[in-house]
């Protein structure tokens, strides 16, 4: 003959055994992955938070590194601009000697030609991560030389990219195919920086880089026959140019120091992304600890539980044969 007990407290300990046990499983999950919210199955609203920022902190790191590349090709124009800047005064004090009576201007010509063949090579040779702002062999010149900055999110969530910006028009010293595209291959009007009323047309330039459609006027040299007249025009147009390349210089500086603080401010906010991602979806180790010791507890006692009604059903068995 078969006996079959039903039991309310064993099904009630067994449904009671399966949710610590589910429990359980969860915690040590937790712990093992280090995540609270892990899939979208555990919450599909805090996974879905924590998957745009973790997006947003990785683009924030991308970000940070081009900055770094970004900061290093401003930081070598504005090197090379310093360079230059100190040659052209050196220019300057060969055209200030050469007003000297008695002077031979054929000698000074020498170290004219040897200062302005450095003004090219400084140009030429600035060059990183395959850019060169100062020179432009292009037959069209870029608008702008960027920088990328940061990034926002439009209305619909798209990644919207933002540069940090200078007028490329600025930065070019050089230009190979049109020479007046150049700081230092271009021309100037000497007679109109003087402004002294007269007729005679006194267009110079500096440096004559064999550029496909050169320079008008006469480029900047010195011979026997240079006269005051002409070292004072040739003065003058040395002085324009060293302030603008002064003038675009400072602009690269505060073009520097806006890009340092947009390396400080990524890193602060991928840093503080990364906090809250964490808040949303990491477990915290101590509340989970002491959660898991204690559905351990319970599930070693559920265990307990059921044994002890196994072990009195067992009982009444033995009673009834």
């Amino acid at each position: 003959m078969t006996y079959k007990i039903t039991s309310s407290a064993q099904v009630n300990a067994l449904a009671a055994l399966r949710i610590i046990n589910k429990d359980v499983a969860t915690v040590q999950q937790q712990v093992s992955s280090g995540y609270r919210v892990e899939t979208a199955a555990d919450d599909a609203t805090y996974w879905s938070y924590a998957s745009v920022m973790r997006s947003d902190s990785s683009s924030l790191q991308n970000i940070h590194d081009a900055l770094g590349v970004g900061a290093s090709k401003v930081d070598t124009a504005y090197t090379s601009m310093e360079s230059l800047i100190d040659q052209l005064g050196e220019i300057r004090k060969t055209l200030v000697t050469a007003q000297e009576a008695g002077v031979d201007k054929t000698k000074l010509n020498t170290t004219l030609t040897e200062l302005k063949g450095q003004l090219q090579t400084t140009v030429q040779a600035t060059n990183f991560a395959g850019e060169n702002w100062l020179l432009n062999r292009d037959t069209t010149l870029p608008t702008s030389r960027s920088v990328i900055g940061g990034f926002a999110r439009g209305t619909n969530g798209e990644y919207q990219a933002q540069t940090i910006d200078f007028p490329a028009d600025q930065t070019v010293m050089i230009d190979t195919t049109d020479a007046n595209r150049g700081l230092l291959t271009k021309t100037v009007d000497a007679n109109a920086l003087n402004a002294d009323g007269t007729s005679t047309a006194r267009d110079y330039y500096l440096l004559n880089a064999g550029s496909t459609s050169p320079a008008s006027g006469t480029e900047i040299k010195l011979d026997s026959n240079t006269t005051p007249a002409q070292l004072k025009d040739m003065l003058a147009v040395v002085d324009s140019v060293l302030s603008q390349l002064t003038t675009t210089a400072a602009g690269l500086g505060t073009m520097s120091a806006r890009i340092s603080d947009r390396v400080a401010y990524t890193a602060d906010m991928s840093d503080l992304i990364d906090k809250g991602v964490g808040a949303l979806v990491d477990t915290d180790m101590d509340e989970a600890s002491t959660l898991q010791k204690a559905l351990q507890t319970q599930q070693q006692m559920g265990v307990q539980a059921i044994s002890i009604l196994n072990t009195a059903a067992s009982k009444v068995l033995i009673l009834l044969q």
